[in-house]
């Protein structure tokens, strides 16, 4: 679902308008069938016309009930120019490609999806407001957009405290090094903001205590307007198209009335790749219709898979993902033999021309893992110089990753039945609201 008109964060896409305009007729219908006010009635339809007007100016046709816009049908594009068009861009909650070796472009996802870009200024409050250094994560543009960052700083400098949301659906045996993403971030910010977090893990069996919430969202959103945000067809299975209400159910704080009593009104705070975005510009739609404050979000890029930046990592392909039970000979060889290399074919071209970072899959790793700001640009120089050879810098993310992964292997020992009981079961949290 698209966000409400004052939001203010850039223009709309066809899409977006789309999801309004359903979500707009859905509402003129239901007024005619309540026999509500005339001019009540006159009021919704003027503006059932208008975002007609809008839609057709935006998406280039006429908008038609069950037909979204195609992908290519993207509003006007003021970001910087880059390789190729948006559609060569697959972003959704299922797909992620590009044909640009230096993988999505960023600043046009931000106006497709009608975010906000995390500038400087941004970088710089969060710094102010939490008193210590910003993430390396936030530094170095890994976490790149935002929807009301500034709405929960202003919050909680009023000592109003927000919670954090955030999630993994298994969807193999393991998970791998891009998954740690949103983890590693969302612990940061328990820990500088010292305030709740809760984690989603996609089981019915564990998210029934959230399904008042469930039932609302559902109630509050229609058939076409999920087919028209996530694509989904008359072929798909209820389970798909019930799913986007309970993955916004956290989102809301009376979800979890062991940690917040009966309070409804604490913002949440979301971090996830954009691809999850479209199942919370739905929630954010949807909150204030049932009296609830919209979720806040912090998106991140896609970790890219090793084979290049075209695709993010997958659980799915062995050989596209470093996993978090890889063996450390499993991490050397994949990195040796899958990682995309940005150098040249042969060492005299290499120390010649140098290589290119931007398209260097070890290198774009080393950006994720790599805490020293300035280690990580010397490798970048050398690189790029020529100095630094494309075996070696392999060998320097060889031997960041192999540790990091062997310490998480060496705590994961040290999780008992116990621990996960503890930690599954609800239960009070030592946090006062």
């Amino acid at each position: 679902m698209t966000d409400c008109l004052g939001d203010g964060e850039g223009a709309k896409t066809p899409m977006e308008l789309y999801e309004e305009l359903t979500a707009q007729g859905d509402q003129v219908r239901a007024l005619k069938t309540a026999k509500a006010e005339k001019t009540e009635i006159e009021a919704a339809v003027q503006l059932l016309i208008k975002l007609k007007v809008d839609y057709k100016q935006v998406a280039g046709q006429d908008y038609k009930a069950g037909c979204p816009p195609s992908e290519n049908s993207v509003a006007p594009d003021n970001g910087p120019a880059a390789s190729g068009g948006d559609d060569e861009d697959t972003v959704d909650p299922w797909n992620v490609s590009t044909t640009n070796a230096k993988g999505v472009d960023y600043d046009k996802l931000i106006v497709r999806f009608g975010s906000s870009k995390i500038d400087k200024e941004l970088v710089d409050r969060i710094e102010k407001v939490a008193g210590q250094r910003p993430h390396h994560f936030l530094r170095r543009g890994i976490f790149f957009s935002h929807r009301d960052m500034h709405q929960v700083l202003d919050a909680y400098e009023k000592q109003k405290s927000f919670y954090l949301y955030t999630g993994r659906g298994p969807s193999s045996e393991s998970m791998h090094v891009g998954h740690l993403i949103p983890f590693i971030f969302t612990k940061w910010l328990q820990d500088v903001f010292d305030i709740p977090l809760v984690i989603q893990l996609t089981d019915d069996e564990k998210y029934l205590f959230l399904v008042l919430n469930v039932v609302k969202i559902q109630k509050h959103v229609t058939f076409n307007q999920v087919k028209g945000i996530f694509g989904f067809t008359d072929s798909d299975c209820i389970g798909k198209i019930s799913f986007p209400a309970i993955q916004a159910a956290p989102s809301f704080s009376n979800s979890f009335p062991q940690i917040f009593g009966s309070r409804k009104d604490i913002q949440c705070l979301i971090p996830c790749a954009i691809d999850q975005d479209p199942y919370f510009r739905m929630t954010r739609d949807v909150a204030p219709r049932i009296g609830y404050p919209k979720p806040a979000l912090l998106h991140s890029t896609f970790f890219p898979a090793l084979q290049g930046a075209q695709t993010k990592m997958s659980a799915s392909d062995a050989n596209s993902s470093i996993f978090l039970t890889d063996t450390p000979k499993q991490i050397k060889n994949k990195i040796n033999k899958h990682a995309f290399s940005g150098g040249k074919d042969t060492v005299e071209e290499h120390r010649q021309d140098g290589g290119n970072p931007d398209v260097d899959v070890s290198f774009m790793y080393l950006t994720f893992f790599l805490e020293d700001d300035e280690q990580l640009e010397k490798i970048r120089q050398d690189y790029a110089s020529g100095a630094l050879l494309t075996g070696e810098l392999k060998k320097i993310l060889i031997e960041t990753l192999q540790p990091m992964i062997a310490q998480h292997q060496e705590r994961r020992k040290q999780v008992t039945d116990e621990t996960v009981k503890q930690f599954m079961t609800p239960r009070r949290l030592n946090f006062h609201f």
